[in-house]
């Protein structure tokens, strides 16, 4: 432990972030992190070295936060990423996206401000990228086993880059023109540049895993020729099926699913195809639907448009400002939260129906009918229902709307099809461990469990893997999950 007295002299800080008017300008980053370099070894040194570590168990790919904090504040750098990148593939995308369930489980975060673990991997990282010790995880001999991996979001990533380092011969296939899934095409630019995402697609690349863009499998490629030419195939395609808003008015001009936006918002920014109908929100009164994260993502995307107005509805009531008595430390507590993307500008409405779009004589959608409602106690083993708030119903102007509901489960043709690939109750594939219902076949991340973090998909493409390896070679020495009982690293 490097200062035993760090969280009594210091309490937590993060990097400041450009101005609101400055920022949307564009869509680049706008933390400013390397202003912050200075600070970041007394923000380790808050780390009180747990006996029990409780942020290992927030985790949900087991970092050993204390060993990496201690190394950081001792500025050794470089022991601090061989920690990290034990047990994380990707540090550089959690770092900047991750709800960070580790500092709501910090034992700090009892009585004080959780450590900004957070900060201090993204730091890790970038130190790592700058002074070289990010390197390819190259195998130190090749199996003979082939394994073809369907999808390049986080699982199918992180799957490659540890079946790779095995010494298997691996081959990602992507739809798109470019690697990542939603990590390149469904989250903004100023959270996650594709720069980063490149940065470490080369990495791996260089590593010997192979990459297969424009190979849309189940439509341009069969599955099964797939099976026939891999020892294995795992699917990590994700869950990419919205959830619909089958209202009146749902087929107007102007009403669209909040990663047709997102998407091609990135495609501009990077100069790339937009593939669809153009979908811009200049000078729009823009309705965003949802109240997650992606319904943010929309509502930061709006403003850099130049939004006329941005207003963020949600179903369910308002969260409370501090933890409730129902989500006790350590667990990950559903409290408010106000993104940079909110701090950007945006009207939001909790306990909010939405009952019809309404259009002008073109077919464009132009206001949305919404009404107040009131939650009624859930009964034992029922959902709660609710009712409406009379004489609340009104029409707010709507030139835009976006549906950011979340995601029901895997596109059911294709791939799940034409290998004949058993689903559970909820749509999503069924398994028993990561295996699925065809010899040979796994599956990993959103496409097993639904709709999910990145870094859970990640832990998703990990556990995957061993089960994977130990398929091939009867056994399987890649790392297991990191858990509290590790020994210091350092």
């Amino acid at each position: 432990m490097g200062k035993p007295t760090g969280f009594l002299e210091h309490g937590r800080e993060l990097p400041k972030k450009l101005d609101p008017t400055v920022r949307i300008q564009d869509n680049k980053e706008f933390v400013l992190n390397d202003e912050f370099a200075d600070k970041i070894g007394t923000q380790a040194s808050r780390c009180m070295d747990c006996g029990v570590p409780f942020c290992h168990n927030g985790c949900p790919i087991g970092n050993i936060i204390p060993e990496f904090n201690d190394a950081v504040y001792r500025d050794s750098w470089e022991e601090a990423w061989k920690i990290l990148s034990s047990t994380n593939n990707f540090p550089e995308f959690t770092g900047r996206v991750c709800p960070a369930p580790c500092e709501s489980a910090c034992v700090l975060g009892i009585n004080q401000d959780p450590i900004t673990i957070c900060n201090i991997e993204k730091t890790i990282v970038e130190t790592a990228y700058r002074e070289g010790y990010a390197q390819p995880k190259k195998p130190r001999s090749r199996t003979g086993k082939t394994v073809a991996i369907i999808g390049s979001g986080p699982a199918g990533l992180a799957a490659a880059e540890q079946l790779n380092s095995a010494g298997h011969s691996v081959t990602v296939y992507e739809r798109d023109e470019k690697v990542g899934g939603l990590l390149r095409f469904g989250i903004p630019d100023f959270k996650l540049g594709m720069d980063i995402i490149d940065r470490k697609i080369n990495l791996m690349a260089d590593a010997g895993i192979k990459f297969e863009v424009n190979a849309h499998i189940g439509v341009d490629i069969n599955a099964l020729q797939l099976r026939q030419d891999f020892d294995v195939v795992l699917l990590t395609g994700g869950s990419t099926v919205p959830r619909d808003l089958p209202i009146p008015g749902r087929e107007l001009n102007g009403v669209h699913f909040a990663m047709e936006f997102l998407g091609q918002n990135n495609r501009r920014a990077n100069n790339m195809d937009l593939k669809t109908k153009e979908i811009h929100a200049k000078g729009k009164h823009v309705v965003v639907i949802g109240g997650g994260d992606t319904g943010s993502d929309c509502v930061g995307t709006s403003n850099r448009h130049g939004a006329a107005s941005i207003t963020q509805v949600e179903i369910m009531p308002i969260p409370p400002e501090k933890r409730p008595a129902n989500m006790p430390w350590p667990q990950y507590p559903m409290i408010m939260k106000t993104t940079t993307s909110h701090e950007e500008g945006c009207e939001r409405h909790w306990n909010i129906l939405t009952k019809e779009f309404i259009s002008d004589d073109a077919g464009n959608v132009t206001g949305l009918r919404i009404a107040d409602i009131v939650w009624q106690d859930a009964k034992p083993g029922e959902r709660p229902g609710f009712d409406e708030v009379a004489g609340s119903e009104r029409v707010i102007p709507c030139d835009q709307a976006f549906l950011a509901m979340g995601f029901l489960h895997p596109e059911p043709t294709g791939v799940l099809a034409q290998l004949d690939i058993k689903l559970d109750d909820r749509g999503n594939v069924a398994t028993d461990g990561y295996a699925t219902n065809q010899k040979g076949v796994f599956a990993a991340g959103d496409m097993r469990t639904g709709q999910s973090l990145i870094v859970r998909c990640i832990n998703e493409g990990r556990e995957c893997s061993r089960e994977v390896d130990a398929y091939l070679m009867g056994n399987s020495n890649l790392e297991a999950k990191a858990d509290s009982l590790m020994l210091s690293a350092s």
